[in-house]
């Protein structure tokens, strides 16, 4: 993921020095279940131990690694060799009995751990952006819409409590997938423990905080596991596109209901010193489409030949920091649009108004069919006067109270009660209960 989109606390989860302090944390960890069971001498360990232990690998450490791998075209074995020079004799028992996945799934394992972390914390924050500006707007009336076209009336505080509702499920998916993903394994070449201990692999995984080991590992970690967490993620990434192109049509200079942030200096348009364009959430959109592409190629991961091959490496050395840092940065990003999203509660009622009442014709449908009229009969009634509305440029109230078949039925005042904007918010308490508790 280019600088523009990355928040520097993600990347470093995903860094070359990063990445490999982790792989030689586990072979640390592995040497030292070694050494509890008598396999290593404990005098070995220690020298390692004495040298690795606080090691923090430089850039320079890092051109030395990529120098290595240039000739054995091969990085654990680059990375292992490195240790060797740093580490001399001792340095032979790191690896001992263990295989490349060992070390690169653990790591895998550690990283969308770490990188989780930070999803969830993002996912907070929109949560409570959202819990803070829907309890605000709780009532705040504005026009629903559906296809577009107005419905009848909410709130604006409806509709983020829905949006705060949905981010809670997303968070519970996004939680439960990075538990599952959580697993590594030190089982040596095809998973057997031929070369090495299994007590190795449980002491490893627990030094390293990690929820366990495959429990049925071939040389990998299936990746179905991997495929859940990615698909957590882009439905995630769904939920951001449909929030963001929300507020990307709210803010329609024809609708201009709510508003990005737009900040002193901001600039909207090269050529067009008037424009207030809404690039946050339509930069969310396009993160979106990444997001959910990393999904396709990691469900493509699981089906490997036998108990591997590896065309799932080069498509996780892309997606695991491309899907983490987009998810990460879209949800900082969105956080803090609606954060300081403009509200513009007066427009919002100009818009409830722009079609002269129509946002009321089911009330006048049931008061009708209240008054004993068949429904259907009661519907032409209704739709006839709503189509004078669009075609004649009448007011429909006074449409519907000119309209023999209605007002043989139904009194000046019993129109006039199908008009009250309150009717529609008399359950915006109950729904707010049922979303945030009572």
């Amino acid at each position: 993921m280019i600088p523009r989109y990355t928040r520097p606390e993600m990347a470093r989860i995903w860094s070359p020095e990063r990445r490999y302090r982790i792989w030689l944390d586990v072979e640390l960890a592995a040497c030292e279940a070694m050494v509890r069971l008598g396999q290593v001498p404990a005098e070995d360990y220690g020298q390692l131990e004495r040298t690795f232990a606080r090691y923090e690998l430089t850039p320079a450490d890092v051109a030395r690694i990529d120098e290595i791998e240039r000739t054995t075209k091969h990085d654990v074995i680059a990375f292992l060799t490195f240790l060797e020079e740093r580490g001399g004799l001792p340095a032979r028992h790191l690896h001992k009995g263990m295989t490349s996945s060992d070390v690169l799934d653990t790591t895998l394992a550690v990283q969308l751990s770490e990188a989780t972390v930070l999803v969830l914390a993002g996912v907070d924050r929109v949560r409570a952006a959202l819990k803070k500006r829907a309890f605000e707007h709780k009532t705040t009336a504005m026009m629903g819409r559906s296809h577009g076209i107005h419905a009848e009336p909410i709130t604006f505080g409806l509709k983020l409590a829905g949006w705060w509702d949905a981010w809670g499920r997303r968070r519970e998916a996004i939680e439960r997938a990075g538990r599952t993903v959580a697993v590594g394994k030190i089982s040596g070449a095809v998973g057997t423990f031929a070369n090495v201990d299994p007590r190795v692999e449980a002491f490893v995984m627990e030094k390293l905080g990690l929820a366990g080991a495959e429990g049925a590992a071939t040389q990998i970690v299936n990746r179905d596991r991997h495929a859940e967490l990615f698909c957590a993620f882009a439905v995630a990434a769904g939920t951001l596109e449909q929030q963001a192109t929300e507020v990307r049509h709210l803010q329609r200079t024809e609708v201009r209901e709510a508003e990005e942030p737009f900040t002193a200096g901001q600039k909207g348009s090269s050529a067009m010193p008037h424009k207030r364009n809404p690039i946050l959430s339509e930069n969310l959109t396009g993160l979106a489409r990444l997001i959910r592409s990393y999904a396709l190629a990691s469900l493509e991961d699981v089906a490997l030949w036998h108990e591997r091959d590896i065309s799932h490496s080069s498509v996780e050395r892309v997606i695991g920091p491309d899907a983490t840092l987009a998810l990460d940065f879209g949800l900082n990003r969105f956080a803090g649009m609606m954060e300081g999203l403009r509200v513009y509660p007066e427009r919002m009622l100009q818009n409830l108004e722009l079609t002269g009442g129509l946002q009321e014709a089911q009330r006048v449908l049931l008061a009708l069919v209240g008054k004993g009229v068949p429904r259907q009969e009661a519907y032409v009634y209704v739709q006839r006067n709503a189509m004078k509305v669009w075609e004649e440029k009448v007011d429909f109230r006074t449409a519907l109270e000119r309209d023999p078949d209605v007002s043989r039925i139904l009194t000046g005042g019993e129109i006039g009660a199908c008009f009250a904007l309150d009717y529609h918010l008399k359950h915006v308490d109950t729904i707010f209960a049922r979303v945030f508790g009572a």
